[in-house]
């Protein structure tokens, strides 16, 4: 793997960091601005709102710039976002300053997994896509608790300027090790465009909005399930949260290997499994020991499916993936606001803090369906393509000739 993949990764990483770290210290926020919980609460969904709908924009802007360039610009947002962030004055100042940040964020990724799957041979661009993402997932393991730590015995103004320093550290890595690749020849905004016309990466974007929220609608009500139903204390959830970021790293790195060998089997395999471990977490939540492994492995399995739904983005949408990879981006936002919200509904409902995880299977299964549908629709195309191609190429040509015939 090159090392320019190292450069994408610390990018990723404070990305990561700064996206997450926010819960941790709402209640420091929210006491130096002088207002609620709730209302503090909108610095997350002011991120999760500038992520969905920063992606395709940042993309369209830079369709005219190199695609280093506009890491690199991106990466340049992340910091003044920080920045703005550390030094805010008010609270309003500080949401716009979380605003600004997480403009970067999707299309940083959706740049960054072209780049990346270009850096390296066909049969190992979900590994390289991967590598990226490990950044996200290991900010989770390290980023996130330190973060917090640093936030809580510094102050959080701290941890933004940390968060910042790591953009710069990421925005010279970018620099130094990512080469300048030629934009595609031809290809503008009307062919990026014209990939949504696409039924496969329509599909392959509605799996990553219900997988990555079958995942979410568990995750985003870990503390009170794990303080409420499993018995653990309010200290705990922050190492809970760890256990889940480990599985996270392992799945991302599984899931990059094995989505090169077989991408749709690798993607039946994690929501299948995904599916039955969230069904079963209503069961195992009541148990210490079976909820901290339960947690391990939805983070795996959630995780695993991160590289083979990038990569089948990217495959389906070739020739002008960039903006239908970062659009994919903000469908992993848009999935956990989704399951965030179903989750609280059934809560309020009174079905308990373990319903969440029925609503997340049930999530994980839908995805498992398209993935079935879209690999179902594919083969009949194919066969299609086939049977509509001279009879005399494809059975006495050369086997370029047979290639060809069966792709016209």
């Amino acid at each position: 793997m090159p090392l320019a993949l190292l450069a994408l990764a610390i990018g990723a990483f404070g990305i990561g960091t700064t996206e997450f770290v926010i819960m941790g210290l709402l209640p420091e926020v929210a006491g130096d601005f002088g207002v609620s919980i709730p209302t503090a609460g909108f610095l997350v969904t002011g991120y999760a709102l500038g992520v969905m709908f920063g992606a395709p924009l940042m993309t369209v802007l830079g369709t005219r710039v190199s695609r280093k360039r506009m890491l690199m610009m991106l990466m340049g947002l992340f910091i003044v976002g920080n920045l703005l962030s550390a030094v805010a004055p008010s609270f309003t100042v500080m949401l716009i300053g979380r605003v600004v940040a997480s403009l970067a964020h999707g299309a940083f990724f959706g740049i960054g997994s072209v780049v990346a799957a270009d850096l390296v041979a066909p049969d190992k661009k979900a590994g390289a896509i991967a590598m990226m993402f490990t950044g996200l997932t290991v900010a989770n393991v390290v980023g996130v608790p330190l973060g917090t730590l640093i936030g809580q015995s510094a102050g959080w103004r701290v941890t933004f300027a940390v968060v910042a320093v790591l953009g710069v550290v990421g925005l010279a890595g970018i620099a130094r090790l990512v080469p300048e690749m030629p934009r595609a020849e031809g290809v503008r905004l009307r062919h990026e465009l014209a990939a949504f016309k696409n039924a496969q990466v329509l599909l392959a974007m509605a799996m990553t909005v219900l997988g990555f929220g079958g995942v979410f609608a568990a995750i985003t009500y870990i503390a009170p399930m794990m303080t409420h139903v499993a018995g653990f204390a309010d200290g705990s959830v922050t190492w809970l949260l760890v256990l889940f970021g480990l599985g996270m790293v392992g799945g991302n790195l599984v899931g990059g290997k094995y989505a090169d060998r077989a991408l749709m089997p690798m993607l039946y395999v994690s929501l299948g499994a995904l599916a039955v471990v969230l069904a079963l977490f209503t069961v195992t939540a009541h148990n210490k020991v079976l909820a901290a492994v339960t947690i391990v492995l939805i983070g795996a399995l959630g995780f695993a499916t991160v590289p083979p739904l990038q990569k089948r983005v990217l495959d389906q949408a070739h020739g002008a993936p960039t903006l239908a990879s970062a659009v994919n981006i903000g469908a992993f936002n848009l999935g956990n606001a989704l399951s965030a919200w179903l989750g609280g509904l059934v809560i309020a409902a009174g079905a308990g803090y373990t319903a969440p995880n029925r609503v997340g299977a049930a999530l994980a299964a839908g995805a498992l369906f398209l993935a079935v549908l879209s690999a179902a629709l594919e083969r009949r195309d194919t066969a299609s393509g086939a049977a509509g191609a001279p009879s005399a190429v494809v059975a006495g040509g050369t086997p370029a000739e047979r290639q060809a015939a069966v792709q016209r």
